[in-house]
């Protein structure tokens, strides 16, 4: 279905800018995930199908940096790549598709995030079965190369990335996090309940920030050890052992 649009973007990109991103972020496959997102995150309405207009790509600095020189040009192209995507699928979009380009430090060179958000746009009042706006963009997406980066110009078949899944595990249950924040407690309206009468309510908070999660003490009675270490914050790792209360959990980012 989408032969026809990577075939405009690819060709684009060969060439002299295969040659640039040898061993960084392939631009064929950035549009390929944008596309994705976009597919992921339709909202069905009484009579469309609404989906993100805007799009935020996160970018190692070494990455960031092979596209100082025409990043205006590169967004302009994913966002009319993405408008065609929408016009082939028939999806309905608040405002044009927007593309935004963010360096993150905690990023690989060659590993990238995509975040989508639905925004209204300004001075235009929501028409009546539209999606609510949404404050916050969603949880980030990791991509990473499957197979080890090409030392040539690749095509698009030979590109490969994987899409990180993240986790937390315990009490013989594994609970995947598809939010920036995840609430832990006893309570019933916690993301992630946990039966541990030494839990608080509200016990910790897992949150994602570009992409790197970090756990915070939401004021617990009994506190927080991460890897046998008492903290209020700490920066999660995969493997990572948390312990609330005496309910051990494990910490899980694994790619598929």
């Amino acid at each position: 279905m989408l032969r026809t649009i990577e075939g405009k973007i690819e060709s684009l990109f060969e060439g002299v800018f295969g040659r640039a991103f040898r061993t960084h972020v392939q631009p064929v496959e950035i549009a390929r995930r944008l596309a994705k997102e976009m597919d992921d995150h339709r909202t069905v309405s009484v009579s469309r199908v609404y989906v993100p207009n805007e799009y935020t790509i996160y970018l190692s600095p070494q990455d960031r940096e092979q596209f100082e020189s025409y990043e205006s040009s590169l967004l302009i192209e994913l966002q009319d790549y993405l408008s065609e995507q929408a016009r082939r699928e028939r999806y309905a979009l608040l405002s044009p598709p927007k593309v935004l380009m963010e360096t993150d430090e905690d990023l690989d060179m060659g590993w990238f995030g995509i975040a989508t958000r639905m925004v209204q746009p300004k001075g235009r009042p929501p028409e009546e079965g539209t999606p609510a706006p949404q404050e916050e963009p969603g949880a980030t997406m990791v991509y990473k190369p499957r197979t080890p980066p090409p030392t040539e110009a690749a095509t698009p078949e030979e590109l490969g990335v994987e899409r990180e899944v993240v986790s937390v595990t315990g009490d013989g249950e594994r609970h995947v996090l598809d939010k920036r924040s995840v609430v832990l407690g006893r309570s019933r309206d916690c993301d992630i309940r946990l039966a541990d009468p030494n839990i608080s309510r509200h016990h910790a908070e897992i949150r994602q920030e570009g992409a790197t999660y970090w756990i915070v003490d939401l004021g617990s009675t009994n506190g927080m050890e991460v890897n046998g270490r008492r903290v209020k914050r700490a920066k999660l790792e995969d493997a990572d052992r948390i312990t609330l209360g005496s309910t051990e959990l494990t910490f899980g980012r694994s790619f598929q």
